[in-house]
């Protein structure tokens, strides 16, 4: 009698710790859980799918990021919303430009889930100093540079005839134009 109760309490406190799970609050081990990486040019890469090929890249990375903040801010721990306010995406519907510099793509890594990372392309080439005023954008991160088609002769012969437009003697000042627009407002016929 006292075996078969003996056997019946180690089978029930097997099941007892099988239902009781301890949730350990220390720092994971990071070899143990990034074991998987692939190292390529001194940077381990971890593919989320079990084909193990990397990518090959198309020319040089970009030189820039666009990030924009996905999720609300509400609930976050204190560290996350540095990080998020540091980036200047502490604003609802918030982009930012953040250089790819090591330091940067580090600060990404901890906010990734909370935001959207988008490499900057050039279609038509990279802005110049002079293009700054031109230089727009895009949701997709496409910076588009509006280069000016006309040539320099022909934006000098326009502005000459406005001036000449303007200074002309036959041209109506504004008090006479003014006057006869009333006159024809009150007697349309």
């Amino acid at each position: 009698m006292l075996k078969v109760f003996q056997s019946s309490s180690t089978l029930l406190g097997q099941q007892l710790k099988a239902l009781v799970s301890v949730r350990h609050y220390g720092k994971p081990n990071k070899k143990f859980l990034y074991k998987d990486g692939i190292l390529k040019d001194q940077i381990y890469y971890y593919p989320r799918d079990n084909n193990r090929e990397l990518p090959a890249l198309d020319g040089e990375p970009s030189k820039l990021f666009s990030v924009r903040r996905m999720k609300p801010i509400k609930g976050l721990p204190y560290w996350e919303k540095r990080i998020l306010r540091g980036l200047g995406l502490y604003e609802k519907n918030a982009v930012a430009v953040v250089k790819n510099i090591p330091e940067n793509n580090a600060r990404l890594w901890k906010v990734k889930h909370l935001v959207e990372i988008l490499p900057i392309t050039y279609r038509y080439g990279e802005p110049t100093e002079a293009d700054i005023e031109r230089t727009f954008l895009k949701e997709d991160g496409e910076c588009v540079v509006i280069r000016k088609l006309e040539a320099a002769e022909v934006t000098n012969t326009k502005l000459s005839a406005a001036e000449q437009l303007r200074h002309a003697k036959d041209r109506i000042d504004g008090e006479t134009l003014r006057k006869d627009s009333r006159l024809k407002w009150l007697n349309a016929w």
